[in-house]
This record gives C-alpha cells, sequence and structure tokens, in this order.
C-alpha cells in the first residue's frame, strides 16, 4: 500500500497525517454527500489506486495525486529485469579481467538484449 506522509502545520510538529494507515491524531469526522456520478468517480479511483475509499478521499483532501496502482505482473519483470542486469554484469566482469571478448560472452548478452526488448514490447 502507498502511503504519503503530510505534514500537519508547524504548530503540531508531533501531529501528522499517514495516509492509508490508522496513525493520526485529532481525528475529526466529517459527513460528505455526494452524488451517484460523484461516488462512482471517487470509488473508481480508489479502486484503481489500490486504496480503500477513506484513504483516496483523505489523499486527494491533501492534494496527493493518486496513480493507477501497477499491474501485479510488474513485480515480476522487475525481477526477470535484475536477473538479467546481474548477468550482464557478471559477463561485463570477466571480459574485463580477461581483457578480451568471447564468441559466447557476446551471445549471452546478445540474447539478453533480445529478452529485454521482449519484455519491453509486452508493456
Amino acid at each position: 500500500m502507498r502511503s504519503a506522509y503530510i505534514p500537519r502545520s508547524n504548530a503540531q510538529k508531533k501531529s501528522f497525517v499517514e495516509v492509508g494507515t490508522l496513525k493520526r491524531n485529532n481525528v475529526k469526522q466529517l459527513t460528505l454527500r455526494l452524488t451517484a456520478d460523484e461516488y462512482a468517480h471517487v470509488k473508481q479511483l480508489s479502486k484503481s489506486s489500490g486504496l480503500k475509499m477513506e484513504p483516496a478521499i483523505r489523499a486527494l483532501v491533501m492534494g496527493v495525486n493518486l496513480y493507477p496502482r501497477p499491474p501485479d505482473e510488474y513485480a515480476d519483470i522487475r525481477r526477470q529485469l535484475a536477473a538479467i542486469g546481474n548477468n550482464i554484469n557478471q559477463i561485463a566482469r570477466a571480459v574485463n579481467a580477461r581483457g578480451f571478448a568471447t564468441k559466447e560472452d557476446i551471445a549471452a548478452i546478445t540474447t539478453a538484449q533480445e529478452t529485454i526488448w521482449n519484455i519491453a514490447e509486452r508493456l
């Protein structure tokens, strides 16, 4: 869950709001009436951002821009790219230690590059 630290005021240094959590001081209740369209819009914003409605409304009131939650497959893609980057780094270290690149090194880097392009095309 994404949380943003938002200071309240200089007079209340210890009082803070943390979006998306229950750590709150000086909580005041507010009743809000919305039309069906407004309610649907807020519900869609909260759903796309991955927040519940109350934290989403609180974030909007505090001026935080809500962004859609990235798809779950992005975490898997990041792991794949990190592994590819590690492999390329290991090849680069071996090439620097030897002073030259073998055909296998170049083939491995070319394969890694093609894999990265395939991942980029899926996005």
